[in-house]
């Protein structure tokens, strides 16, 4: 793990390799191009990239009427922004009539670090999750990111993806199968199951490896799809393992660990604990200091793990 990428690399990538063989494909702009990298596409395609301006709402309306015309719009921006300030038109406009629009956010969590509280989006997952025909994507690292972005495109409707400003370590091959809706097991173990999504999967894997020291053989699986939720995934893991611990770069409530936590509540329950931020706005620092402040770091996960094993049956 020791090289590092934004995802939002990998978005920019990817969607410019994308605009070469389809010129369906448009990205639309809340004057943040720079910072979500879809400015690579803005390069690349000058006439099918679109600033709108810091009118989010305009961004979201925009794409949806172009997606109606038959094109493949992305909207980009801060998810802060897009996921708040353009709700309606995403529920509309978006999700209501099942626009082809996939929106892709950077800046989500508390890894936003220096752009302080106001720009460090931690309730995304859940308003958008909450909406009818929306997916909803995190990738783990780089190489997902690019993947997540082709699926995006072979598929029909609404998505959101969040992707980092922090560089996060790679763990995954370019070669490595990629499927919406279907989790990955990055390692075995029949003790405890630790389900990530983003920055918290490779926070799983120190803790996991923290925890093999102790006796506990921790089986971590990387959920970079938070909707549609992989059920068979968690089923087999709470089955297999008799106790779950969920890790995100997000509320408490509303996002992976809820999503996890309704699948086991109505098909097979057992003990779950979720490393998350407590229902707090986020504040101003380097990411590292904030992963710490607010409990989110491989340590946190190993806490939780000790926690929910004495529950276990």
């Amino acid at each position: 793990m020791s090289e590092k990428v934004p995802t939002r690399d990998g978005f920019g990538k990817a969607v410019v390799e994308l605009g070469k063989k389809d010129k369906r494909i448009v990205v639309l702009s809340g004057d943040l191009e720079d910072a979500t990298r879809a400015e690579y596409f803005k390069f690349e395609f000058p006439d099918r990239f679109f600033n709108l301006g810091i009118t989010e709402q305009d961004v979201v309306a925009t794409a949806a009427g172009m997606a109606k015309m038959g094109f493949v719009p992305f909207a980009c921006s801060f998810a802060v922004f897009l996921t708040n300030r353009a709700y309606d038109m995403i529920r509309l406009d978006v999700c209501y009539n099942q626009t082809n629009v996939k929106v892709v956010c950077s800046h989500g969590g508390v890894t936003v670090g220096e752009d302080g509280a106001s720009a460090q989006c931690l309730e995304d997952f859940a308003i958008m999750r909450v909406l009818p025909n929306m997916r909803v994507i995190c990738p783990a690292d780089v190489h997902e990111a690019v993947k997540a972005t082709e699926e995006m495109v072979k598929i029909d409707g609404p998505f959101y993806m969040r992707t980092s400003r922090a560089p996060l370590p790679v763990l995954t091959k370019e070669s490595d199968p990629f499927e919406i809706g279907k989790a990955k097991v990055l390692k075995a173990g029949n003790d405890v199951s630790i389900i990530a999504c983003g920055v918290m999967v490779s926070e799983a894997l120190k803790a996991s490896e923290s925890l093999e020291g102790k006796g506990i053989k921790t089986r971590v699986i990387n959920m970079h799809t938070i909707k549609p939720i992989d059920e068979d995934a968690i089923l087999k893991a709470a089955r297999e393992t008799g106790a779950v611990v969920t890790a995100e770069e997000h509320q408490v409530f509303g996002g992976l660990g809820s999503a996890v936590a309704e699948v086991l509540a109505q098909k097979y329950p057992v003990p779950q604990e979720m490393v998350a931020v407590m229902d707090a706005f986020g504040l101003t620092g380097s990411p590292d200091q904030l992963m710490k402040h607010f409990h989110l770091t491989a340590d946190d996960i190993v806490t939780a793990v000790e926690r929910v094993l004495k529950r276990k049956r």
